[in-house]
């Protein structure tokens, strides 16, 4: 089968730092699935493991994580798919990616494609959407609520209000869509350039603000003293000081991104701030005893997707899966001013 991998963690314009190559169609036993991928889409942790990973006793390494597809065959193991069912997916950062036309996945952290989406539309949201969700609904404690459902009346609680720094990226698209939809938070997002500030709007922000700018100042201007929940999805420790600040006493802040020189946490004491953070492949690494919420989770996605609640975060579809193109999408994700998700689709 046809996939693009590389042996050695090179710079995305050296030639070979993505090839296409010819490798063995594997075959799917226990609960894994054997899907033919039909489209992928490339995100930030792509281009990072690309530069820290590199091919094991010769082996190329095969990037890839969000993918869309058909099932061609099950483990005998199986419960939740059969052969046909088309699905969408974030696999597992421990095994072989979706750069490749076929690709084993196991079930457990599926779901079944939204019916209203094309394969190029959905590839580009599984990674996110899990990310956002787990975010949200996970780390954050936030109940997911039905349209019709009321408030809980909590009498003297802050009604909650979320910063999504880097609102634009992939995740943000995503989770500013979920904040806004499914809980009763005030959204601000932070973006910079106005393309992506009108993105941000079009999803559903309350408010938009400029992370060049200084955070707390925009959001007095808002007539906001402080907000009860930060996300930060990129460049957390050099806003770290400012997040602080713009948190409320009691206030949480998660995190999905990898602070070079690390984060001073004695700086949420004064507050009694708490800190989270996510990492998606943590249920699937560690095959953890909920590992199937994913399952779970992208069949409630793909439901409110079909219902018209969200919709895709698709930016541009770089055409075929290849390396060429490839090497196109990941040197666009590493100028860090990527608005919606890049996809690739076909063979």
């Amino acid at each position: 089968m046809k996939a693009i991998g590389y042996l050695k963690s090179l710079t995305i314009e050296q030639a070979d730092s993505l090839v296409d190559i010819d490798i063995e169609k594997p075959i799917a036993t226990g609960r894994d699935l054997l899907v033919k991928v039909a489209a992928i889409s490339v995100n930030p942790v792509d281009t990072k493991v690309r530069m820290r990973a590199e091919g094991v006793n010769g082996q190329y390494k095969i990037l890839g994580w969000d993918a869309v597809g058909e099932i061609v065959a099950v483990g005998d193991q199986t419960e939740l798919y059969n052969v046909g069912d088309h699905v969408w997916y974030a696999g597992d950062i421990t095994r072989s990616g979706s750069n490749a036309e076929f690709q084993l996945v196991d079930e457990r952290i599926v779901g079944s494609k939204p019916k209203s989406l094309s394969n190029e539309e959905a590839a580009a949201m599984p990674l996110t959407a899990i990310t956002a969700y787990e975010l949200l609904f996970a780390r954050l404690d936030f109940t997911p609520k039905l349209n019709s459902q009321a408030s809980k009346d909590e009498s003297g609680k802050p009604t909650p209000s979320i910063l999504i720094m880097g609102a634009a990226g992939g995740v943000g698209s995503i989770l500013t869509q979920l904040a806004k939809q499914l809980t009763d938070a005030t959204v601000i997002g932070t973006a910079s350039r106005s393309e992506s500030q009108q993105w941000v709007r079009d999803l559903g922000a309350d408010h938009v603000i400029n992370h060049h700018k200084p955070l707390v100042e925009q959001l007095n201007d808002l007539g906001i003293k402080s907000v009860t929940h930060v996300i930060s999805l990129t460049h957390t420790e050099e806003h770290y000081d400012q997040l602080v600040a713009a948190l409320a006493p009691q206030g949480k802040l998660a995190l999905i991104d990898d602070p070079v020189n690390g984060l001073d946490v004695t700086a949420l004491k004064v507050k009694s701030l708490s800190l989270h953070w996510e990492l998606m492949f943590t249920r699937s690494m560690f095959n953890t005893w909920d590992m199937q919420k994913q399952h779970d989770l992208l069949n409630h996605v793909s439901q409110l997707i079909d219902n018209g609640v969200i919709k895709t975060t698709l930016g541009e579809n770089y055409g075929k899966i290849n390396a060429e193109n490839l090497k196109r999408a990941h040197a666009h994700i590493e100028t860090n001013q990527a608005v919606g998700k890049v996809v690739l689709e076909g063979f």
